[in-house]
């Protein structure tokens, strides 16, 4: 067995298990895990943030946006405790984020002597943000702690996880097993049985319906086979955009799925927690559910499905498809229907939400077809979720229902540093956007190839909307003193434009997208966009909500 110091063991553990890159902040506690990088071979790539905030969320972009693991390593303390609202943003988001903390040594921990970043039981808070967290107290452990770290980051529900590691521990040197690559465990057997009975139904069904979630980022070709054998439309909210093309007719928005919603008598549910469906939208006796999720607990969460099958979700669907083949007919085609209504959604947003789309249509003619979009809690990024089209999956990252205001600007650039040959396109309010502005500095050092749009209208508008229109307008904390944007930019070393309009936003974002390194645009905002709340919370359209 090679001799090896603890921080030695972890970076050879990232390594093997193909993590080529490490966001991070450095400190006391993590010195010798920064030496070891420098030393060894094939270490990652470390990127150091400005802040333990932008590390952790740079790792949630580049894991949403590759499907791979996010790394990143912080202090313990203050350090860790900085990085916790994107730790909880990759929970909701169901994200393979791996952070790596720091510990005073190991005697220290939890003695309450007020050592250097000491906090009282940091691995049982940190517990309760992951799916599984521990700590290496003798470099002797690294090689099997770190190798149930990838397990669980690689099967089940995917979730973000942690792995601490003392000073001391981390300096100490000791024979340790060969790090290795961790391989993920085969799916689990598709229930036959279940299957048959599922694709019963839906065959049966007269107007089907598909609805996905994260879950299915990786089935899009199955799904795909079901969704056109039974002219089902597929309907996703946030994470599962692209997966089947935006470009395809069966694809269609939140606001269409409220519809068909209300008119399906069977809906194939995959991947999703379908909490607004059945929780806003309803259900009925008329209305049959079939639900694939590899978390069995998910199925039931809210209410008991026709057929709950428990599985991978490429996997299930493929049995499924095969199925559905042996099982009546495929149906007569939908695609007049489905493109007249996805025709006529267009129409009304771009009268109801005419600001908001009018910039997202000027976005998306920009962004070439395979690039990515990251949206922010703002009243442009709201309309994104069902006014942006998307080819790809992955390609559109959001913060799912954790809405984590500010989160987007860092997120991008680590979607940027996993993809420095894609376009990458951010879009914030000037309230979200000063969380990490100070990553700016991140982008400018290391070339971060980002374009940023920033819609500067001086509030945090949602916020003084729901002021004016639930408290007669009593509007408190919610107009805001900024920068010039355009100069803060310039001052980091990054490319800045200043537009006022769609036009002119469609000039500056050939320009930008072709420059080296990060772009900020200002939108100025002088008018308060309408509301794009009516095609997100919708009304109940079948007869019994769910708990």
């Amino acid at each position: 067995m090679p001799n090896m110091t603890g921080a030695d063991a972890i970076v050879a553990s990232l390594t093997a298990n193909g993590v080529d890159t490490l966001f991070g902040l450095p400190g006391g506690q993590l010195d010798h895990l920064f030496d070891s990088v420098y030393r060894l071979d094939d270490a990652p790539r470390l990127i150091h943030s400005r802040h333990e905030q932008g590390a952790a969320y740079m790792a949630f972009g580049y894991a949403q946006s590759t499907g791979k693991v996010g790394a990143y390593t912080v202090v313990p303390g203050p350090g860790l405790l900085n990085s916790t609202a994107a730790l909880c943003t990759a929970w909701a988001c169901g994200s393979p984020v791996l952070a790596i903390s720091g510990q005073v040594h190991l005697k220290g921990i939890d003695s309450g002597y007020g050592h250097l970043h000491e906090i009282p039981d940091q691995l049982g808070m940190v517990r309760h943000i992951t799916k599984w967290a521990e700590r290496i107290n003798h470099p002797t452990q690294t090689a099997a702690i770190m190798d149930q770290a990838f397990s669980e980051l690689r099967s089940g529900r995917v979730r973000p996880v942690e792995v601490e590691m003392p000073m001391d521990v981390m300096g100490a040197s000791a024979e340790v097993a060969q790090p290795r690559a961790t391989q993920p465990p085969p799916p689990p057997p598709v229930n036959t049985d279940q299957i048959r009975e599922a694709a019963q139904l839906l065959a049966k069904s007269r107007r089907p319906l598909i609805v996905i979630g994260g879950g299915a980022l990786d089935a899009g070709t199955e799904l795909l086979a079901i969704a056109e054998r039974l002219q089902a439309p597929v309907v996703a909210k946030r994470k599962g955009k692209g997966v089947v093309s935006d470009d395809h007719y069966l694809s269609q928005n939140l606001p269409a799925g409220h519809r068909l919603w209300g008119e399906a008598d069977a809906v194939l549910a995959v991947g999703t927690r379908l909490k607004m469906p059945l929780t806003m939208w309803g259900r009925d006796g008329d209305l049959k559910l079939v639900r694939v999720d590899i978390d069995p607990v998910e199925l039931t969460r809210i209410a008991e499905p026709d057929v709950g099958i428990v599985g991978d979700a490429r996997a299930v669907l493929a049995a499924l498809a095969e199925e559905l083949e042996r099982t009546g007919d495929a149906a007569a085609s939908r695609e007049e229907e489905l493109r007249n209504l996805k025709q006529g959604i267009g129409a009304q947003l771009r009268e109801k939400i005419a600001p908001q789309m009018a910039y997202l249509d000027t976005i998306r003619a920009a962004l070439p077809r395979d690039g990515y979009f990251v949206d922010e809690v703002t009243q442009v990024g709201f309309a994104s979720w069902y006014g942006f089209p998307v080819y790809e999956p992955r390609h559109f990252i959001s913060a799912c229902q954790q809405g984590t205001l500010g989160y987007g600007f860092a997120t991008a650039l680590g979607v940027a540093a996993a993809h420095p040959d894609k376009a990458v396109v951010q879009v914030s309010g000037d309230g979200g956007f000063m969380f990490t502005m100070q990553e700016l500095a991140t982008a400018v050092h290391y070339g971060l190839n980002l374009v940023t749009v920033i819609f500067n209208d001086n509030t945090f508008s949602n916020v003084q909307r729901q002021q004016d229109e639930w408290f007669d307008g009593r509007r408190i904390c919610s107009d805001l003193t900024n920068p010039d944007f355009v100069k803060m930019a310039e001052s980091f070393g990054a490319g800045a434009y200043r537009v006022g309009n769609p036009a002119e936003l469609a000039a500056a974002l050939p320009r930008a997208f072709n420059e080296d390194g990060p772009t900020l645009i200002e939108v100025t905002v002088t008018e308060r966009m309408p509301t794009p709340w009516p095609f997100i919370l919708m009304p109940q359209n079948r007869r019994s909500l769910c708990d």
